[in-house]
């Protein structure tokens, strides 16, 4: 994914104001909306100065219930540091993995933090798969790159208490789990030492955080072991201004997390936390001693405590607009605190505190304002159509000072196009709104990047996403490439003006959800779409129909598409022409693809590109919709594995049953079987006895419930000759007890070194009807096997051994064994992997697998 880097941009003092006050910028949401309650905790929080910051490795490894705790009852910042966004795990609930899953668990991270108060950071290292140790992540990973991301989140968040979830040795199960541990007690030192990462300077400073704990559990404990020499606390305890307990609020919080399957009950009642230190100064009784939460701790700052105090006094829930005045007293002193506040720290605080009070004076306004374009994607030379209002739902008249919308190239930082909204009438009665009712079209051109998530625009390792500046570092999202900003004040002589920002978004209704919004997409003039995840595999000469499916950014676009193969393999035609008329339109262009005598066996890639004025795009368009996230937008490049191999096969055709989503059956079809869906009902021996095999996706064991009635059918049709593969299954929360025909014991073992050299069996299955070799293991992407068998029945028969550095050999990737005249294998090799990145070997193990037994050679 390569675009061009840019120079850093000089940042504004203002950077640093990514403060976490209680309401929570959202930039692809509905505007929110606050109870009287909720308003009060916010005045309460005004009077708390302390954060506190949770490190770990992935999403779904936070501590939600101590995170909405930390942040609703003791009402300190409190964020979530996950070192990666989840990229290299699995999917229960659609085909997406890789760079799309991990946009999926990054908003699936944001939903959560918006029910639990808390907000989202993360470095760039990559998640490219499980690993056993963290010295095998770090030889992955950058070491001092993630240390330094780490390391200016603390900076600029400046935590009071850092938090692990996993301690920094074996203990914690994963490699990358490690790695995120012994990252936190380093970035803990190098934090607060000016001499590390220096060039973060010119933007912050350093800070030295009080203390660092690592959050231990009973998955951590031996089962008998004395816990008094912890800290502990009770995070169980209810909010009556919030109406639930912090364990529920945790529940629906870590139930977000759809992608991974943690759905999760309510817990009420006590919930005790403890802690053991690792670093800086030890505490006896509480995770803040020693530290000091009010506005004692900055330079002038007592008053303001006794000013919030009164506010808290005297607020009346049933009408929180007469809160403004004392808020904009509050908000003056901060401006201007009856002195130069010299010192850094200070002014921090100052200005974190200044953006609450700003934003709890919009709440007790009930002000609601949006901007809504009228379509959800432009292009760089669209006329942008917005409407836009404001509402002032209070009992105090509001007075509009100025709006205007400002695009911005997040790449760079700069502010490109700026547009003012017209005249409206200034003064904004209770109970009145003012805005665009007819849409007003904001002029410019956008010389923007298209809105790819910024952690993908250019081309990283392995283990590192390239990211485009160092104001970007940390973010869990692109900020709004189209914002409007207003200015509002509260008096004639326009004094305690206070200025808003709000994304300009698309808004629509669906007729089942309702009123959705989603973020304004900048798109390029036309995109370029190959088939998702489909690898094009030529077993013979014969060629094969590469569709490409062309989408207009705007109206008008017409040019040229080509492909670009490598040396000794055409495309008839060479080159077409297409014309999209309107918006949105598409054209599905074919291709005949084919190898000639010259090209070279193995894996390459073909790319789609089209020609439109002189300029290339080669980039497609993906849309990831979930109800519980917002829409977003990707843009792949247009590339597809091609792959010419020697390949036989026996049988012809293939039941598949599909489990958590996989793209196998579309890769099978490429090799010319032909492949039926059947749902689990289908699963009757009768039934089943037309296909040559019946192959069982991922994780089907554990999510499709009625297997454990379809069982003995399956077993019928093996026993009656059949041939069934089962694809890897999670060793915990199956479906029924036994998955085989036979006893096995599913674990967690794995092999996760993808080049681990392979020991070959003479078993028969890789003798026919393809000759299996090492070879066939050279190239694979992202683990090698995931949960092997621990135990088997001795009528199970193993095929292959491999292992990771050091280990043992594993040799339960693939069992075999006969069953009555039919045949039974369980395989933990990724192939629902390595298929789609059309690996050769991958091809011809799995053809093996579904010939087994057969001996007419087609």
């Amino acid at each position: 994914m390569r675009l061009l880097s840019r120079p850093v941009a000089a940042l504004a003092a203002s950077f640093l104001l990514h403060s976490a006050f209680f309401i929570k910028p959202a930039f692809a949401q509905a505007p929110k909306t606050y109870t009287s309650s909720e308003i009060l905790l916010g005045l309460k929080k005004l009077n708390v100065l302390g954060s506190v910051m949770y490190l770990a490795a992935h999403p779904d490894d936070e501590n939600t219930r101590l995170i909405a705790y930390m942040a609703n009852e003791r009402l300190l910042e409190t964020s979530y540091l996950s070192c990666t966004r989840g990229d290299g795990g699995q999917n229960l609930i659609g085909p997406e993995l890789r760079e799309g899953l991990g946009v999926i668990r990054t908003q699936e991270l944001l939903a959560a933090r918006r029910l639990d108060g808390g907000r989202q950071f993360f470095t760039r290292a990559n998640d490219f798969g499980f690993s056993k140790t963290s010295d095998e992540t770090f030889r992955i990973w950058d070491h001092e790159q993630v240390l330094a991301d780490m390391v200016w989140v603390i900076r600029q968040r400046r935590p009071d208490v850092l938090i692990t979830r996993f301690p920094p040795d074996a203990r914690a199960g994963h490699g990358h789990h490690q790695a995120s541990a012994i990252l936190a007690a380093e970035a803990f030192d190098a934090a607060g030492d000016p001499k590390r990462f220096p060039e973060q300077l010119q933007y912050v400073q350093a800070w030295q955080p009080k203390r660092l704990l690592w959050n231990t559990g009973s998955f951590f404990v031996k089962p008998g072991e004395n816990m008094d020499g912890y800290l502990k606390l009770d995070a169980g305890g209810y909010n009556p201004l919030l109406g639930q307990s912090y364990g529920e609020i945790a529940a629906r919080s870590r139930s977000n997390h759809r992608s991974q399957g943690f759905g999760s009950a309510a817990q009420r009642g006590e919930a005790l936390e403890y802690f053991q230190p690792v670093k800086g100064d030890k505490a006896t009784k509480d995770l803040f001693e020693g530290v000091d939460q009010t506005w004692n701790r900055v330079t002038w700052g007592a008053k303001f405590g006794k000013m919030v105090e009164e506010l808290i006094r005297a607020y009346d829930p049933s009408n929180p607009s007469a809160s403004v005045a004392g808020l904009l007293k509050v908000r003056t002193l901060m401006i201007n605190p009856g002195a130069a506040v010299a010192d850094y720290s200070s002014s921090c605080f100052y200005r974190e505190k200044r953006k609450e009070v700003e934003e709890l004076i919009k709440a007790c306004l009930g002000l609601h304002v949006e901007a809504s374009a009228e379509q959800s994607s432009i292009t760089t030379t669209d006329l942008l159509k917005v409407k836009w209002q404001l509402v002032n739902r209070s009992k105090i008249p509001v007075t509009l000072n100025f709006a205007r919308y400002y695009a911005t190239n997040d790449s760079t930082g700069e502010v490109s196009a700026t547009s003012d909204v017209g005249k409206v009438d200034p003064v904004v009665k209770p109970g009145e709104s003012v805005g665009q009712e007819d849409s007003f079209t904001l002029t410019f051109k956008l010389p923007v990047p298209i809105s790819q998530p910024y952690w993908l625009r250019n081309y990283g390792t392995i283990g590192m996403y390239k990211i485009p500046r160092q104001s970007l570092v940390g973010l869990a999202e692109n900020p709004p490439t189209v914002r409007l900003e207003f200015h509002i004040s509260f008096d004639e002589q326009n004094k305690n003006v206070v200025a808003f920002s709000v994304p300009v978004q698309y808004k629509h209704t669906d007729p089942v959800l309702g009123e959705l919004y989603q973020p304004l997409a900048v798109v390029p003039p036309v995109a370029v779409n190959l088939p998702a995840a489909r690898a094009y595999v030529f077993a013979d000469a014969q060629p094969k129909t590469v569709p490409v499916t062309l989408k207009a950014g705007r109206a008008g676009v017409a040019g040229t598409l080509a492909l670009t193969l490598p040396p000794g393999w055409t495309s008839t035609p060479a080159r077409q022409s297409f014309a999209l008329a309107t918006k949105d339109a598409e054209q599905t262009v074919e291709f005949r693809v084919q190898p000639g005598p010259a090209a070279a066996p193995g894996k390459t890639e073909l790319r789609a590109v089209a020609t439109v004025d002189g300029q290339a795009y080669s980039r497609g368009i993906q849309q990831i919709i979930y109800p519980h996230i917002p829409t977003q937008t990707l843009f792949p490049e247009a590339v597809a594995p091609l792959v010419k191999l020697e390949l036989r096969k026996r049988g012809q055709n293939v039941a598949y049953l599909m489990g958590a989503g996989d793209e196998v059956p579309e890769a099978l079809r490429q090799i010319g079987y032909n492949v039926t869906l059947l749902e689990a009902k289908d699963l009757t021996a009768a039934n089943l006895k037309k296909y040559d095999a019946l192959m069982v996706g991922i994780r089907a064991y554990n999510t499709v419930d009625r297997l454990k009635t379809q069982q003995p059918e399956i077993l019928k049709y093996i026993e009656a000759g059949g041939n069934v593969v089962v694809q890897y299954v999670v060793n915990r929360g199956t479906v029924m007890p036994e998955i085989g025909p036979y006893p096995m014991t599913l674990s967690n073992d794995r092999v996760t070194v993808e080049d681990a050299p392979v020991t070959l069996s003479k078993h028969p299955l890789l003798a026919a009807p393809n000759k299996i070799t090492t070879e066939d293991f050279k190239g694979w992407v992202q683990e090698q096997g995931l949960y092997y068998p621990s135990k088997w029945d001795p009528k199970y028969q193993t095929v292959i051994s491999s292992s990771d550095p050091g280990e043992a050999p594993k040799d339960s990737a693939i069992l075999v064994t006969d069953y009555g005249k039919g045949h039974y294998i369980y395989t933990g090799l990724s192939l629902f992997r390595e298929l789609p990145a059309g690996v050769p070997g991958a091809y011809r193990l799995i053809t093996n697998m579904i010939s087994y037994g057969k001996e007419v050679a087609q």
